[in-house]
């Protein structure tokens, strides 16, 4: 079965350009011209990866991150933005989105992210990962700290599953763009820090970190708790 995207934008025109070029991609597409159709379709249907605009009428993007995240639905989330400012691009991802892309865009750019989005992590070894008192199941992509469920978009759960197979190992924010984004663009370490900051909100590791640890000018490092 092929890659499903589901495509949320309310300017017709853009829509039409970005179902026909997915669609000669070999993607199939489904169109939705609201946040409200968005959840629509997603309660009725599975997708590989959702491009949602921010700026929709009744139900902005953001809000409808919010409401997939809270429904506990797990598939990968683009945002597209007319705004570059960090704050719109850190209330994007504190919302539950996976990445993010800035119009205008070039659609290389695009089909290169949904890509990364899309893909399933091959050659995942199934054996569940523990680093103190952090759980991760790879197969379930579950997330537990000491009993309590941790649910994480699809972006943070996978720098955690690569810091965790890493334990005590500086990665730099290269090496994670490459791991888990499959791509590093100029922006990418700034989309990484707010994920991790991210990730530690939720781990209930307040910054600096002793999870997951900082080394300043070079990248993060995941620690057992002490």
């Amino acid at each position: 079965m092929g890659v499903r995207i589901l495509v949320v934008e309310d300017e017709a025109r853009l829509a039409a350009l970005l179902r026909r070029g997915l669609s000669e991609e070999g993607y199939g597409v489904d169109l939705a011209g609201s946040g409200e159709e968005a959840l629509e379709w997603v309660a009725v249907g599975e997708y590989d990866a959702i491009v949602l605009d921010v700026m929709l009428p009744g139900v902005d993007g953001f809000e409808v991150c919010r409401r997939l995240r809270r429904r506990r639905t797990p598939t990968p989330i683009l945002l597209l933005t007319a705004r570059d400012a960090v704050p719109d691009r850190v209330a994007g991802l504190d919302a539950g989105a996976d990445d993010y892309l800035v119009k205008p865009f070039a659609f290389a750019e695009l089909t290169a992210r949904l890509r990364a989005l899309a893909r399933r992590p091959a050659g995942t070894v199934g054996a569940v990962l523990h680093v103190g008192d952090v759980r991760l199941d790879p197969a379930a992509r579950r997330v537990w700290r000491g009993e309590a469920e941790v649910a994480l978009p699809n972006k943070q759960f996978r720098i955690l599953e690569y810091l965790m197979r890493h334990p005590g190992r500086v990665l730099t924010r290269a090496m994670i763009a490459e791991h888990v984004w499959d791509y590093d663009f100029p922006d990418m370490a700034n989309v990484i820090d707010v994920h991790v900051r991210q990730l530690r909100q939720k781990l209930a590791d307040p910054y600096p970190g002793r999870l997951i640890q900082t080394v300043r000018g070079a990248g993060y490092r995941f620690t057992p708790d002490p």
